[in-house]
C-alpha cells in the first residue's frame, strides 16, 4: 500500500507564492511520473503538471511561466513551486503517482489534497 501525503498549501494574497510537496511512502520500486492536478469547486479535476523520472515536464497553459515542478527521487517526493498566484489558482491540489511496486507492475495513487486559497 502507498501513501501519499501532501503538504504547503494555505492562504496567500495575490501575488505571492507558495510551495507544495508531497511525499510517497510503501511499497515502491520506483516513481515513473508525479502529477499535481487541482480542482475548484463544481469543476473537473485538472492536471497543471507533471514531471517524469527523467526530469521531462510539462505544465497546462494557465501555469506556464509561473509553476515550477520538480522532484527528489531518492525522497520519492515532488514539489510544485507556485509563483506569482492568482485568484482563479484557488482549488484543492491533489499529488498524483504513477509508480511501479515491482520490476514490471505498474500502479496509481492519489493524495487526500490540500487547499489553496488566493485572495484578492
Amino acid at each position: 500500500q502507498v501513501q501519499l501525503v501532501e503538504s504547503g498549501g494555505g492562504l496567500v494574497q495575490a501575488g505571492g507564492s507558495l510551495r507544495l510537496a508531497c511525499a510517497a511512502s510503501g511499497s515502491i520500486f520506483s516513481i515513473s511520473t508525479m502529477n499535481w492536478y487541482s480542482q475548484a469547486p463544481g469543476k473537473q479535476r485538472e492536471l497543471v503538471a507533471s514531471i517524469s523520472s527523467g526530469g521531462s515536464t510539462n505544465y497546462a497553459d494557465s501555469a506556464k511561466g509561473r509553476f515550477t515542478i520538480s522532484r527528489d527521487n531518492a525522497k520519492n517526493t515532488a514539489y510544485l513551486q507556485m509563483n506569482s498566484l492568482k485568484p482563479e489558482d484557488t482549488a484543492v491540489y491533489y499529488c498524483n503517482a504513477v509508480y511501479y511496486s515491482g520490476y514490471i507492475t505498474l500502479n496509481g495513487a492519489w493524495g487526500q489534497g490540500t487547499q489553496v486559497t488566493v485572495s484578492s
